[in-house]
């Protein structure tokens, strides 16, 4: 049952080359290349099936576009871990394919920007982002590289100032230009976003859409936000690539696509095209939600299912302990969500339209075996990118953290 929440807010304690056509499903428009997997290989195909509550669908909500359900993943999955990409990374927050399968990856606290070769693990230093305020939770949080990067050779950065928490986009340019110096000055897109020690949100993506999306928090002091249809705060936006709001928005010329978010952590897109995100909770249950236009996700008042009109229910929900959910990545019919606190990468097969419950019970892999996981990113086929974040003053980093893992998933 869905309980309304009061208190103070939790803080979370917590490959080969892939042929040209097997980019993920859900990010349009990145070019395909050929990835090569690095050396030193490690499996793990254990998992621990931990039931969760799915919910059902909102008592009432805007509807989502709807194409043709593809066949259903099984119920039960498996991970294994092929190999180690990289390692060595400092506060690793954001990570983001380039066409022809080499990765970014953002630090939060040193607040570069690094290239990742996508075959060898040879890391490059873009350069540092100017501006960026470290402080908590805050500093360079999400990347994402431009649909049109083939010509234009831009890149997205969500990241935290002295006064707030903005978008901006800068070019890249890595032909000439010596290993630190490679990065063009921001041009902020969008400002203003609310702030605070905790709860940022930060995650952003270019949609199927072409719009880009960015998940925001409620800075951990002022929750009313999320309910507040006029701020950033505690929002899902969705936005045309120079930071306009974009045509079709719920509410003509705003920002917001969806509200009554306490901190969205992961967004990503399934076979249907279908909008998803993964967001802490407090002191009860963390949440994974389908996003429907204008659909009210109930923070402060509500926390978990609640089962009363007006209000979107999250699809699958867990206790903090379990999960703390920062990344999501969709592939192999089910979406994967890695867990800070939780220490650990959840499988939640999708049954596809019409029903919004999960085709199964979640299961976890990889249980405290890498410790706090990040970001997790869909590398085509049955690949996934993996980024630890024990470097983030939360965890306990051990020889080599933190690290990209390959996964072979199903």
């Amino acid at each position: 049952m869905r309980i309304a929440v009061f208190g103070s807010p939790r803080s979370p304690a917590g490959h080969p080359r892939i042929p040209p056509g097997a980019r993920r499903a859900a990010v349009a428009a990145l070019a395909a290349g050929s990835l090569l997997l690095s050396a030193g290989c490690s499996s793990n195909d254990d998992s621990e099936n931990t039931q969760v509550r799915p919910t059902g669908a909102p008592a009432t909500a805007p509807s989502a576009p709807s194409s043709p359900p593809s066949s259903p993943p099984p119920a039960k999955g498996s991970v294994k871990v092929v190999s180690t990409l990289t390692e060595g990374l400092a506060s690793p927050w954001g990570l983001a394919e380039l066409p022809g399968g080499d990765l970014l990856v953002s630090s939060r606290d040193r607040r570069t920007i690094t290239r990742i070769d996508g075959g060898t693990g040879k890391q490059t230093l873009l350069g540092t982002v100017p501006g960026v305020s470290p402080a908590g939770e805050g500093g360079l949080l999400g990347i994402a590289v431009s649909p049109a990067f083939g010509t234009d050779h831009l890149l997205y950065a969500y990241f935290t100032t002295a006064s707030d928490n903005r978008i901006a986009r800068m070019r890249y340019d890595g032909t000439g230009r010596a290993p630190g110096r490679q990065l063009g000055a921001p041009h902020t897109i969008l400002r203003g976003i609310p702030k605070g020690y905790i709860h940022n949100g930060g995650r952003i993506a270019f949609g199927p859409d072409g719009m880009l999306y960015a998940g925001t928090g409620e800075t951990g002091q002022t929750r009313e936000l999320s309910q507040d249809k006029k701020s950033l705060a505690g929002k899902i936006l969705r936005m045309t690539p120079d930071g306009r709001p974009a045509p079709g928005n719920p509410v003509p010329g705003s920002l917001m696509y969806s509200y009554g978010h306490r901190n969205v952590q992961g967004l990503a897109w399934d076979g249907q095209k279908r909008l998803w995100a993964s967001e802490f909770g407090q002191d009860t249950w963390d949440e994974l939600n389908q996003i429907v236009p204008g659909g009210n996700y109930g923070w402060p008042k509500y926390e978990g299912k609640v089962g009363k009109a007006g209000f979107v229910d999250p699809v699958a929900q867990w206790r903090p302990s379990e999960a703390s959910p920062s990344g999501i990545a969709f592939a192999r019919g089910s979406i994967w969500m890695a867990g800070l606190r939780g220490e650990r990468l959840w499988r939640i097969p999708l049954s596809g339209i019409p029903s919004r419950e999960p085709l199964a019970a979640p299961q976890s892999f990889l249980r405290g075996k890498y410790g706090r996981l990040r970001t997790v990113l869909a590398a085509g086929g049955d690949r996934l990118w993996l980024v630890t974040s024990n470097t983030d003053t939360r965890g306990t980093p051990k020889p080599g953290d933190d690290r990209v893992l390959v996964l072979r998933v199903r």
